[in-house]
């Protein structure tokens, strides 16, 4: 007769021998629901240019991104991510806060054709900035936060007044989220949550989406801004002073190298946890598939359920119509 640890392990030996049972008994599932793709708009008319460092993604023109929200609907997608590529960048970072933006435009077209179609919208300075910087840059040539949280809160404004069900600011700037919140409850938009990008490393992973946003800064870094990648305890303060001004969701970017501070967050926090995978995850991955070092649609799988073991409730990937599909 088999005893203690011997029973114990033969178990779950019977309990993961059957593909059937094994996802019976799974503890983490990845929801086509908690799936959100990133997109990619520019200006002009039947455009769909290609990110060589991000194949299978990208920019679309606005009547190119409802053909492919189209197409990602019918994977089963719920909602999206839209980053704006403007035609002009200045020191003001006018395209960024227009009613006319590309962005603003993008989101007048797609809750059109798809008003259940759920759009996050992208707060950022970054690609409408001639320096692409994620804020206004002073005399000293230093990111003045204080000047930056103005055009912020009319950039969220005006992608809620042109459709964004959900506000996602990715700047960094301290008070932000207070501030966003104060102009969108001002302009009649108290409903409408953000999604925080709370925890945003100074991370070497966002090379291949600076390629697709044109969006790199022009002299010096990021790091006065974004978070040092030793860090873990302030990724806790970070993300509970966000939460304090408002924040509905909060963010952890990158991911898969970050699974100890999804872990953290969600040990500590009570509100919605958004891991994304960023440009830099989905670029190696794909590099490797296409030299058939890696097997692509395990690997996608694999990273994803880690993200989600880890406790995040939501994932923002480039691969997510792709997992839509595979599911």
């Amino acid at each position: 007769m088999i005893q203690g640890e011997a029973m114990f392990r033969h178990r779950y030996r019977r309990l993961r021998q059957n593909d059937g049972i094994r996802r019976l008994v799974r503890e983490t599932h990845i929801s086509p629901d908690q799936l959100i793709q990133p997109f990619f708009v520019v200006g002009g008319q039947n455009k769909k240019e290609a990110i060589p460092s991000m194949p299978g993604i990208y920019r679309y023109s606005v009547d190119g991104l409802v053909k492919a929200i189209e197409k990602y609907i019918q994977a089963g997608g719920k909602t999206g991510l839209l980053f704006g590529i403007p035609s002009k960048k200045d020191l003001k970072a006018t395209a960024a806060t227009s009613s006319s933006g590309i962005v603003q435009k993008a989101l007048k077209a797609v809750k059109k054709e798809f008003p259940d179609f759920l759009v996050v919208t992208d707060v950022c300075l970054c690609a409408y900035m001639s320096h692409g910087h994620c804020g206004v840059v002073n005399k000293k040539g230093e990111v003045d936060n204080d000047e930056t949280l103005i055009l912020l809160g009319k950039m969220a404004v005006s992608h809620a007044q042109a459709g964004a069900d959900i506000i996602a600011p990715s700047d960094m700037m301290d008070f932000r989220v207070a501030h966003i919140r104060d102009d969108l409850d001002q302009n009649g938009f108290p409903d409408v949550p953000i999604m925080s990008y709370a925890v945003k490393y100074a991370s070497s992973f966002y090379g291949p989406f600076r390629d697709a946003a044109d969006s790199p800064p022009q002299f010096g870094d990021r790091k006065s801004y974004q978070m040092d990648y030793a860090n873990q305890r302030e990724a806790l303060k970070e993300a509970a002073q966000d939460v304090a001004e408002g924040a509905d969701f909060i963010m952890v970017k990158p991911a898969l190298p970050y699974l100890d501070v999804i872990s953290l967050l969600r040990r500590e926090l009570n509100v919605p946890l958004v891991a994304y995978s960023v440009s830099g995850e989905y670029a190696m991955i794909k590099a490797a598939s296409q030299q058939k070092w890696l097997e692509e649609k395990a690997v996608v799988l694999e990273n994803l359920t880690a993200m989600k073991r880890a406790g995040a409730d939501i994932i923002i990937s480039y691969h997510a119509q792709d997992v839509l599909r595979w599911l």
